[in-house]
């Protein structure tokens, strides 16, 4: 018992540890100048959320009232709301701005999906197949079932996927790669009737991917693989501009014009 308190404390300090250090970033990367990647600024940009409203999601969770906030905050500043595959395809223009949530969490559909509808905001959520069917260890409604899933896909919502498990793809080998990416996108086909066309890489950071495995996306059928930061993306794959909870007023809006482009979420 005591071997499993000291090992709960250790997980708490290093997720204060980490939190603290991120809060600390954002800080920093907001408050200087912001020379913003070239393509970024010509195509658009694509933000990635997680949960909204999820509190055991840490640093990654944003309250609905602060998701509210951004939203209005980027309309009220003439951004435009376009698919994030039109940002993707290199289509967009410098105003536009494209929203997708990892994971598939139910507080997305609860306390997100009402704002954008309200104001016909399309969006992206990329589902893990094992979370979406049952097999985590969190909480029975922590995640949407395959039928919550559908009812977004009634509503418009595209579907891509976020891998099988959730594994980091950095430590797997070519074969594990392939089976992540070819079961989820088939898992995703017999549950909901949709063949995912985009996947967004666990993590997501530099690291996570490398060009085999963006040789083995293209054979299983992805057109767009997601990532992180514009400046240090894998090649070949899409950047995204993460939004954490710490990111309010200033920092929300230096993320908007640029100022987190070379920046990977510490984890």
């Amino acid at each position: 018992m005591n071997l499993f308190r000291a090992t709960v404390r250790s997980t708490h300090i290093r997720r204060r540890v980490a939190a603290s250090r991120m809060c600390c970033e954002r800080l920093a990367y907001a408050y200087r100048p912001v020379t913003p990647f070239p393509q970024q600024a010509r195509r658009g940009r694509i933000l990635c959320y997680h949960s909204v409203g999820t509190p055991a999601w840490g640093v990654n969770d944003v309250s609905p009232k602060k998701f509210r906030s951004h939203v209005e905050q980027a309309l009220a500043s003439g951004y435009r709301f376009v698919p994030a595959e039109v940002i993707a395809l290199g289509q967009g223009g410098p105003r536009d701005l494209a929203i997708t949530f990892d994971d598939g969490l139910s507080s997305v559909a609860i306390h997100a999906a009402p704002v954008l509808a309200t104001y016909n905001i399309p969006w992206t959520l990329f589902v893990v197949a094992q979370w979406a069917e049952g097999q985590h260890a969190w909480g029975a409604s922590t995640f949407l079932s395959w039928r919550d899933i559908e009812r977004l896909v009634e509503m418009g919502v595209t579907i891509g996927s976020h891998s099988v498990s959730h594994p980091r793809f950095r430590y797997l080998s070519s074969d594990e790669t392939a089976q992540e990416l070819e079961d989820s996108r088939r898992i995703i086909e017999s549950r909901i009737g949709i063949l995912p066309a985009t996947f967004a890489i666990p993590m997501g950071q530099s690291g996570d991917w490398s060009a085999q495995a963006q040789d083995l996306a293209a054979a299983a059928g992805y057109a767009h693989i997601f990532a992180q930061s514009e400046d240090r993306r894998p090649p070949g794959t899409i950047g995204r501009t993460f939004i954490t909870r710490f990111d309010s007023g200033h920092i929300f809006r230096a993320a908007l014009a640029g100022a987190f482009d070379r920046w990977e979420e510490w984890v």
